[in-house]
C-alpha cells in the first residue's frame, strides 16, 4: 500500500508519467538524458562504495567541486577523467552507442 503524501505533494512516478505525455518535455529530456545517466551511474557507484565526493575527488587527484559538478550535470567530464573515476571506484567504464 502506498503511503499517503501530504497535501500539495506529488509522487515522482506520477509526475514523470504526466511530463512524458508532453512532447516538449520529452524533447528536452532526450537532450539531457546522457548527462542524467552519467550522473546517476556515478552517484550510484560512489554510494555503493560508501565514498563521499571529497574521498572520490582525492582518489582521482581532484577537488570535491569537480565531482559535485559531474553529479549535478553541470559539467561534461573528459574520457580520461571518467577513466580515473572508474579506477578509483574499482569499476569498469563502458561507453557505447545504441540505436534510437
Amino acid at each position: 500500500m502506498r503511503k499517503k503524501l501530504p497535501k500539495g505533494y506529488i509522487r515522482w512516478e506520477d509526475l514523470e508519467k504526466k511530463w512524458m505525455k508532453d512532447p516538449k518535455f520529452v524533447s528536452e529530456w532526450e537532450k539531457v538524458e546522457p548527462e542524467y545517466q552519467l550522473a546517476r551511474s556515478l552517484i550510484g557507484a560512489r554510494l555503493e562504495k560508501k565514498m563521499t565526493q571529497t574521498e572520490l575527488a582525492r582518489k582521482i587527484g581532484s577537488k570535491q567541486p569537480v565531482v559535485s559538478r559531474i553529479e549535478a550535470m553541470a559539467s561534461l567530464p573528459s574520457v580520461s577523467l571518467l577513466k580515473r573515476i572508474a579506477d578509483a571506484l574499482n569499476t569498469r567504464l563502458v561507453i557505447r552507442f545504441l540505436p534510437k
